[in-house]
């Protein structure tokens, strides 16, 4: 299809599938979402709090670290669940959890928000947002 654009720049725009954009997002998602806790240690004093065992105002036991796991695992798992799941169910979830993981993106900024925080967050959302965007769009089948 040679549209004006096309025809302009040479190339040819391919369309890219739904689930591939959804994995993309959740990859995206989870970039950021680790990069952030990361780019979290160089901050004054965190390490002294690792080491004293606290995050934020939680100790750090195993129930805290299981709940850190899971915490990151459903969105590393949404990469391959976009993919896999079929239609009517890889749509619901994939709403569904960006929904969830909305204000725990938000939650981050409990406490002291540097501005690496803050800008992390905006972005987590507005990929989560883009994710329920996408996600609410799903093409139906035509009857």
């Amino acid at each position: 299809m040679n549209t004006p654009q096309t025809q302009q720049n040479g190339l040819k725009d391919i369309k890219v599938n739904l689930r591939l954009k959804l994995a993309t997002l959740w990859a995206s998602f989870m970039f950021l979402y680790i990069y952030v806790d990361y780019f979290h240690l160089f901050m004054p004093g965190a390490l002294e709090d690792m080491l004293a065992g606290k995050v934020f105002v939680f100790d750090i036991t195993q129930e805290f670290l299981l709940a850190a796991l899971a915490s990151v695992t459903i969105p590393a798992l949404m990469i391959f669940f976009s993919v896999a799941l079929p239609a009517k169910m890889n749509r619901r979830t994939n709403i569904s959890i960006a929904v969830v993981y909305i204000p725990y993106s938000l939650f981050n900024l409990a406490g002291e928000a540097w501005m690496h925080m803050m800008l992390g967050a905006f972005i987590e959302v507005v990929i989560l947002c883009l994710i329920i965007h996408y996600a609410w769009k799903w093409p139906r089948i035509e009857t």
